[in-house]
């Protein structure tokens, strides 16, 4: 009989030679292991360390805030009449000094208005010059009706006395009852012409009151004249728009030929003179005070450091002055920490003052205490 083969599973070299090399396994011993537990224990609480004062110490010394932006008191050039524009001695991005001449507008019309408005205070200073020599003359009148109503009253004192002198007469037989009564009429007629020559001193002297309250009206048609006029000149000054600060043009809106009305913006002009708006949480703001130093670094310009100082902190978070301030005494109430506008201003010129513009956002740190010279990289 064949004796049975006996098959054994094959064996991989590679196996066979680990299992071969194979030799006691060694076991770290607990001290051993100990000792790496606290060297990691160590190398965290070293790191957390690291962090806490990379983020606690600096807060002993600046507040900073990356809500902050370059501002500028921007003005709105608008025109005050209605007009054509006639010529734009600015264009997009230009800048211009102080009393540059912007923009003119059609002054035709213009013109016009101030030449009528002198016309018209010619016309009001002739009437008021007719009207003085009017009382002038009425003065006169005046003192010949004064001198006739003395000659009347003259007259009727010798009339007078001829009725006494006639009276006598008549009573002592010596004169005729005819002459008496003669003189008795005449003492009638010079009364009545005394009193028609007083009535007509009266109505001389009424008339000069009205002639007066006639020039007071005339004084007063030169003033307003005087004012319409100056109004017209007024006018006519708007139709030449001149630069009251030093700046640059921006959103120019309009162009030469454009009928504009009063309001209506043409351009904003920027001026040259920027700050900054920094709006930090108010709980930042305990130690915050005007005339501290602040270090500003521009986003389009990270590797520029600007030196500024706190001018001001607004009177009011800016939730305060919003469209839709919050009403926190309705509903629930979640606290929110609010921010405050704070203003800084720049310490000095720089060139990069001259490449920022207002809206670009900016990172402010305000030194509130000053730090040690080996702390110096917090600023």
């Amino acid at each position: 009989m064949t004796e049975p083969v006996k098959l054994e599973a094959p064996t991989h070299p590679q196996a066979a030679a680990d299992t071969n090399n194979a030799g006691p396994k060694v076991v770290p011993s607990a001290p051993q292991h100990r000792r790496h537990s606290v060297l990691a224990l160590c190398l965290g609480a070293i790191v957390l360390g690291g962090v806490g004062f990379y983020l606690y110490v600096p807060g002993l010394y600046v507040v900073s805030t990356n809500d902050a932006y370059i501002d500028a008191h921007i003005v709105s050039v608008v025109p005050k009449v209605a007009a054509y524009v006639s010529a734009l001695h600015v264009n997009d991005n230009s800048k211009f000094a102080t009393g540059k001449l912007l923009a003119e507008l059609d002054p035709r019309d213009f013109l016009v208005a101030v030449d009528s408005a002198k016309a018209d205070l010619e016309s009001a200073k002739a009437n008021a010059s007719n009207i003085e020599t009017q009382k002038i003359e009425q003065q006169a009148v005046i003192a010949q009706n004064a001198a006739t109503v003395t000659g009347d009253q003259s007259a009727l004192d010798f009339s007078k006395q001829e009725l006494q002198r006639y009276g006598s007469l008549a009573h002592s037989g010596f004169g005729s009852d005819q002459r008496y009564q003669q003189a008795q009429s005449d003492i009638g007629q010079k009364q009545a012409i005394l009193q028609r020559d007083g009535a007509l001193l009266e109505a001389s002297r009424a008339h000069l009151a009205v002639l007066e309250t006639q020039h007071q009206q005339t004084l007063a048609a030169i003033d307003r004249q005087e004012a319409a006029l100056s109004q017209a000149q007024l006018n006519l000054s708007y139709t030449k728009i001149y630069a009251t600060a030093p700046g640059s043009v921006a959103n120019k809106t309009t162009e030469v030929g454009n009928f504009v009305q009063p309001g209506q913006v043409l351009f904003s002009a920027v001026p040259d003179a920027l700050y900054v708006t920094a709006n930090y949480k108010e709980t930042e703001l305990t130690n915050v005070r005007p005339g501290q130093a602040v270090t500003i670094r521009v986003d389009a310009f990270p590797s520029s450091r600007l030196q500024g100082h706190v001018d001001s902190i607004q009177r009011g978070t800016g939730a305060q002055f919003a469209l839709l301030p919050p009403e926190n005494a309705t509903g629930n109430f979640v606290k929110v920490v609010q921010r405050v506008p704070v203003k800084i201003l720049f310490d000095a010129p720089n060139e990069d003052l001259r490449l920022i513009s207002p809206g670009m956002s900016v990172e402010a740190k305000v030194t509130i205490a000053e730090p040690p010279s080996w702390l110096s990289w917090i600023k």
